[in-house]
């Protein structure tokens, strides 16, 4: 579905995509979830999610490379060895002056390339689901997939020589429609739209089956019902 005014590009569908992963620092990551698994377990799952989130983009055949934002070094560090380029955030003015500034470090690599932002927590991501919203998203100047409450948004989509113009937190969906961007309104995309920011969010993610890196880590736990 294409909203009124856009465009359609000629960007190939099985072209290599970039892909630019905000982090926060590790301490102050998932502070809503800390509320159902607990405080030291919270930093640990962040950097599960990041990994499995990481893991399955550089699965995604569409994919050429993975950006990740943080200031964070062990992170950096544990991304790097899945096969990330990790860049400081050097605005340290708020995510969506991060995402920015890792669309730019792409573009300064890879000027040609379509770019896309995806969140951090998605641990129950499928490659092939990636996959079908980077072919969808190639067919217009900018793209988008709201989370699974309709709210937010977890994927991003600008294509070679458009803006990215990041508006996330919060409402971020109607913000993005209002932008212009196009929604990805697939089926069958529920791992794309899986964010986790709470026990119940863990809980739907652990029933869509997440990455080793959180199994790891959450398959023992049982967390008690956000208060």
């Amino acid at each position: 579905m294409r909203t009124e005014g856009e465009i359609a590009t000629n960007t190939d569908p099985t072209g290599r995509w970039s892909l630019v992963v905000p982090l926060k620092p590790l301490a102050h990551a998932k502070s809503r979830l800390g509320r159902a698994v607990g405080g030291d377990l919270r930093p640990r799952l962040a950097l599960a999610f990041a990994q499995d989130t990481v893991s399955a983009a550089l699965a995604c055949r569409a994919v050429g490379d993975v950006v990740v934002v943080t200031d964070d070094a062990v992170a950096a560090a544990a991304l790097a060895a899945l096969g990330a380029r990790a860049v400081p955030d050097t605005p340290a003015a708020g995510l969506n002056a991060a995402l920015e500034h890792g669309a730019r470090s792409v573009r300064a690599r890879r000027g040609g390339s379509a770019v896309a932002v995806l969140n951090a927590d998605l641990p129950a991501l499928r490659p092939d689901e990636l996959t079908r919203v980077l072919e969808f998203s190639a067919a217009f100047p900018r793209a988008f997939v709201s989370d699974a409450q309709g709210i937010g948004t977890t994927f991003l989509s600008a294509a070679p020589g458009v803006e990215l113009r990041p508006a996330f937190g919060g409402a971020s969906r109607s913000r993005h429609l209002a932008s212009g961007a196009v929604e990805v309104v697939l089926p069958g995309l529920e791992s794309v739209r899986r964010d986790v920011d709470t026990g119940d969010d863990l809980r739907a993610a652990l029933a869509l089956g997440v990455g080793r890196f959180t199994t790891g880590l959450a398959a023992p736990v049982a967390p008690a019902a956000d208060l």
